[in-house]
């Protein structure tokens, strides 16, 4: 007996172990059930749930370390009482730091964000940029723990995605379950950096998946409910901002003032979202003018808002002090307006710069702020109908950010639950929906998509355009040996008359060309040297362009529907 026991639990334990195996071997080749698929969800939320809490008390404290508190909620009124060599010599340290970090991981310099994980989950089967990724969410850290001018979202939802991406290469996941796997990593990010779980799982969808599947909306409400657990469980259920009173319409002829109040704050969101991207492209005309290296980029923005930050410390970090300020009334008209300014200039140099972090805390600045100062004006002007100035801040804040994220709905929520006020749903639902529709027609859709735009990604037009850009040419074509392939003269002759396409082009570029030439197929061609022919490598067939890109657009409306 005495020998049989150990043998019995030897076997016992290679089935057990066996038997994993061949079940991670089952999900791995065939994919998760609808059960088990939860399961991965939940563990998916608590990771990421656990990385914006890591990213969160990481900055808080860096800042501690440099600044000497990591207090956010008094952190300007301390940074006031510094020196002011030490506030221009920190950003100048930190953008440094974050220049060495891009420069050496990432291949463009460049910060990966919010608009990044819309592009993976678009068109890369709900997969990111990993070594990148990683590399943008130290630069962000360091940026925001140094007086860097952003929010902190976005480098968490590339966090997120990013553990998203190991999870769906791990288990081989196709494209709708790395895209849902990605949708729980942020929603679960999202609600554990603002204590949000509705919002989360609504950015989630109108934002990152750009639509409501049914599928998809069980798991990643489980994962933005763990999220939400694990910050409860480190800072109690408490929210963001605290108002100072009840805010609550005077009558409903204060609601044109509201409507008023979304409109200006429609305008405000254009130009910051133009601010950014216009200093963007001025920083990038001057670094190639110059021949400035790109990992002394953001030491210069660190310079510039250092110097900002003499005066107006307000500006450093994602400004949740002023924003609480401006929410609760303790701010002047004149203020009001100025930090306003101040912040949009502060972000754009932070963003043009390339320093990292996100747009969505300092539009809730912003938008706190013009609220602000309209109900300051509204209500001097309109004493006898007008609430509390404080309500059109928080309508404004609400406004602003749900313009520039192009997001009404997740936006709106997120508002009420920063600040626990779900009595003025009337005012800000009215606000947010004027400035989303004034900003989405001034830009291409908001921020996100919009810088999208300029790198050529058409995903603001939908699926019909975006989807022939995910179809390279030499995988649609029929080679030489295909029984249907094209008649070699045929395609010399066509090459000759110039109607020829690369192989590494895509659908984009070749259906045009079939309307142009009404050819029913295009040789794909490498080509040579100067002066040599090009090499034929197959021919595109108009009918087989259109039956992949059918094909694409029937997969797209079944998983959106589903």
């Amino acid at each position: 007996m005495s020998t049989g026991a150990p043998r019995a639990w030897i076997r016992s334990l290679g089935r057990a172990t066996g038997a994993c195996r061949d079940g991670w071997r089952v999900l791995r080749d065939r994919g998760p059930g609808q059960i088990t698929f939860w399961f991965i969800a939940l563990a998916v939320g608590i990771a990421a749930g656990f990385a914006a809490l890591f990213f969160r008390k990481g900055i808080e404290a860096l800042q501690a370390l440099l600044y000497g508190s990591g207090d956010i909620a008094q952190f300007h009124t301390y940074a006031a009482t510094l020196p002011w060599w030490l506030l221009l010599t920190i950003p100048i340290c930190g953008g440094l730091v974050v220049g060495l970090i891009l420069h050496r991981f990432t291949p463009d310099g460049r910060v990966r964000s919010v608009a990044d994980v819309i592009e993976g989950a678009a068109l890369h089967d709900g997969r990111v940029e990993t070594r990148a990724g990683l590399a943008s969410a130290a630069a962000s850290l360091i940026t925001l723990g140094a007086g860097g001018s952003s929010g902190r979202e976005g480098p968490v939802v590339h966090l997120a995605g990013v553990i998203a991406t190991w999870v769906s290469d791990r288990m081989r996941a196709d494209g709708i379950t790395g895209r849902d796997l990605l949708g729980c990593a942020v929603a679960a990010a999202v609600s554990a950096s603002f204590n949000a779980p509705i919002a989360g799982a609504l950015f989630a969808l109108e934002v990152v998946l750009r639509h409501f599947a049914m599928h998809a909306f069980a798991p990643i409400v489980i994962a933005s409910a763990a999220g939400t657990v694990i910050n409860r469980l480190e800072f109690g259920d408490v929210t963001q901002f605290r108002l100072v009173e009840d805010g609550t319409l005077s009558f409903y002829q204060e609601l044109p003032a509201f409507l008023m109040l979304g409109l200006v704050s429609g305008l405000v969101a254009v130009v910051l979202i133009r601010s950014v991207l216009w200093t963007e492209d001025l920083a990038s005309h001057w670094q190639r003018r110059v021949g400035l290296p790109r990992w002394l980029r953001p030491g210069i923005a660190g310079a510039l808002l250092g110097l900002i930050a003499i005066w107006y410390p307000h500006i450093i970090g994602v400004g949740y002090e002023t924003t609480s300020r401006a929410l609760t009334g303790q701010l002047t008209l004149d203020q009001a307006v100025l930090f306003c300014v101040v912040k949009v200039a502060a972000l754009s140099i932070t963003m043009g710069g390339r320093m990292g972090g996100g747009v969505f805390s300092p539009s809730l600045m912003v938008g706190a702020l013009t609220g602000l100062a309209f109900g300051l004006i509204a209500t001097a002007m309109f004493p006898n109908v007008s609430g509390s100035e404080t309500l059109y801040a928080l309508a404004g804040m609400g406004a602003v950010a749900a313009a520039v994220l192009g997001a009404p709905i997740s936006t709106t929520l997120i508002v009420f639950e920063l600040t626990g006020d779900w009595q003025t749903g009337l005012a800000v639902m009215v606000a947010v929906s004027m400035s989303t529709v004034l900003c989405s027609r001034l830009v291409t859709r908001s921020f996100f998509l919009t810088q999208l735009e300029r790198r050529k990604i058409h995903l603001a037009k939908g699926p019909q355009a975006y989807l022939l850009s995910m179809f390279r040419v030499q995988n649609v074509m029929r080679k030489p040996q295909d029984p249907r392939a094209a008649p070699n003269d045929a395609m010399w002759e066509a090459i000759e008359a110039g109607d020829f396409i690369e192989g590494n082009a895509t659908l984009e570029a070749a259906l045009p060309m079939f309307d142009q030439t009404q050819r029913a197929f295009l040789p794909v061609v490498t080509m040579g040297a100067k002066g040599e022919a090009p090499e034929i490598m197959g021919a595109l067939f108009h009918v087989d362009a259109l039956r992949a890109y059918n094909r694409a657009l029937a997969a797209t409306a079944a998983e959106e529907h589903s």
